[in-house]
Parts: structure tokens; sequence; C-alpha cells
């Protein structure tokens, strides 16, 4: 993942650019993990992120594709965006931190439709520990698939 790409500029969410040296980190975690079926970098439709697809198994049948889409930025603003594509619609959850005009700088759009405004939370400072609490979220929603009522 590394190369040239320090001095692109942002997507405009963030006062920063893609800190794509903490993404090359990220993708070396994450790349390895048994949870995800792939880890794509730089995908030609979010070229500023890593694009993580979780394995199907921890999923119902309902449940078609889901993935983590994950974009750092220098100045320590970040989104990660949760997304399950359903055979009868969609999930979205967003985790952000980044100046805003409709939340505080760190907020949650919160699924199912990851509305805007979010609800205004606060992360930890250190980036390991925002993605250990994401990850661990989205593992919990995945249990919760399998939980007889």
């Amino acid at each position: 993942m590394t190369g040239g790409h320090k001095d692109e500029p942002s997507d405009g969410r963030s006062g920063g650019p893609i800190d794509f040296d903490r993404l090359d980190v990220i993708y070396d975690r994450l790349a390895t993990d048994e949870r995800f079926a792939r880890v794509n970098e730089h995908p030609k439709f979010a070229p500023d992120r890593l694009v993580c697809v979780y394995d199907r198994c921890f999923y119902p049948e309902s449940v078609q594709v889901a993935r983590l889409a994950v974009v750092w930025f220098e100045n320590g603003d970040f989104s990660l965006h949760y997304h399950e594509q359903h055979h009868d619609g969609e999930f979205d959850h967003r985790w952000d931190r980044h100046p805003s005009s409709h939340n505080a700088r760190d907020h949650v759009h919160p699924g199912p439709e990851a509305p805007t405004p979010g609800e205004d939370t606060s992360y930890p400072a250190d980036w390991r520990d925002i993605l250990s609490m994401v990850l661990s979220e989205i593992e919990n929603r995945q249990r919760a698939f399998w939980i007889d009522d």
C-alpha cells in the first residue's frame, strides 16, 4: 500500500491529508485476521481507504456481504464505515472524528441507517483503541445474529 500518496488531498471530511502510513499499519494488522475474507487496499471506488470484507461464516444467509471501510487522516481524524448488504435492505453504522456542522468532532452515526446528524460521543486518543472498540462493536452485532429470541 505504500507509495507516494502522502501528499494527496483528503476527501473533505477532515482538515488533514490521508494518513497512508497509518493505513499501511492497519492493513498489515487486518490482512492476516481470519475474520476477513479479504482486505482491499485503495479499491477503485474508494482509493483513500482500506475496505475489509468480512468472511460470510459470521453471518446468516440473509446477509450477502459485510464490510468495514477505514480512512484515517494525519491530524487524527477518521471515519470507519460498517456496511451490510441484506437480501431485503442495508445496514450502515459509522464512527467518525472530524470537524462537523451537525455534531461534535467525535460522533457516531448509528445503524441501521447511519443518520445525519449522528450522536455526539467520545473516542480514545490512541488509534489502536479506536480500531479495537469498533471491531468489538461489530463482533457484538455478528453474535446477535445467532442468538435465539
